[in-house]
């Protein structure tokens, strides 16, 4: 896994975020081509989202399970946990709702 592999993973993270001002959440994304697909889920719910990164930062945009679709952004950074292939990092996120079908 790559620097940016990471940084994709927090934009998921940032990206599950999405909603509240503050949130606690976890995510996987799979890098395709430019953009990394994920699925996180936070103390607001489930969300799916796309992103994409150039060196630590990134942006996406998520939906979830209630319609809303979010905006985010975020920086992280890792290290290679020996060398193991594996990486281990940490990632800041901020985001907002675009859209809500139940506002009116």
């Amino acid at each position: 896994m790559s620097a940016t592999f990471l940084t994709r993973c927090t934009l998921v993270l940032a990206t599950a975020a999405l909603g509240a001002c503050s949130s606690v959440g976890v995510g996987i994304g799979i890098p395709v081509g430019p953009v990394t697909i994920g699925v996180g889920a936070s103390n607001h719910g489930v969300n799916l989202g796309v992103g994409t990164s150039v060196g630590p930062v990134g942006v996406g945009v998520g939906v979830d399970q209630g319609g809303r679709v979010s905006a985010g952004a975020g920086v992280g950074a890792s290290t290679e946990i020996g060398n193991s292939g594996v990486r281990a990092g940490v990632g800041v996120g901020t985001g907002t709702v675009i859209h809500d079908p139940n506002k009116k």
